[in-house]
């Protein structure tokens, strides 16, 4: 079972959404990581990497920052097998591809900015996640 820890659970909510909104107000982006990562992809203009490599940066740094002064990072668990993690990854990979977004851009930028597909997005991506961990627990018993 996981620990449920709802104090630190919403500081890291509201970071997230504090890393949206500060990058929407001085870059006007989405912090979509799929979009943040994908526009580095091919060659974009200097201007417009340097706060993508910043930005991803963090996103490595902040654990390594954790350990650090924790001492540690967490032990993860993971119950499934690799050829199992690989297809869930394509699964994820063609959802967001046919989204034209992951959940962090459409989850928590699209939703504050009531747009339409965002929420359709969300809402199926909710839902497909309800169906799985039923299935994968239920149906297959893992």
């Amino acid at each position: 079972m996981t620990e449920f820890t709802p104090l630190l659970s919403a500081l890291g909510g509201v970071m997230i959404g504090l890393a949206a909104v500060l990058l929407m107000a001085f870059n006007g982006r989405i912090a979509g990581i799929s979009g943040i990562l994908g526009g580095l992809l091919p060659p974009s203009p200097a201007s417009d990497r340097a706060w993508r490599v910043a930005f991803l940066a963090g996103m490595v740094a902040a654990p390594l920052a954790y350990a650090v002064f924790s001492g540690g990072m967490p032990e993860i668990q993971v119950p499934m097998s690799m050829p199992l993690l690989a297809v869930g990854g394509l699964i994820v990979g063609s959802g967001l591809a046919y989204s034209s977004g992951c959940t962090s851009g459409h989850g928590v930028c699209g939703i504050a900015r009531l747009s339409p597909r965002s929420i359709v997005a969300t809402l199926t991506f909710m839902a497909t996640t309800a169906v799985t961990v039923f299935i994968v627990r239920h149906v297959f018993g893992a």
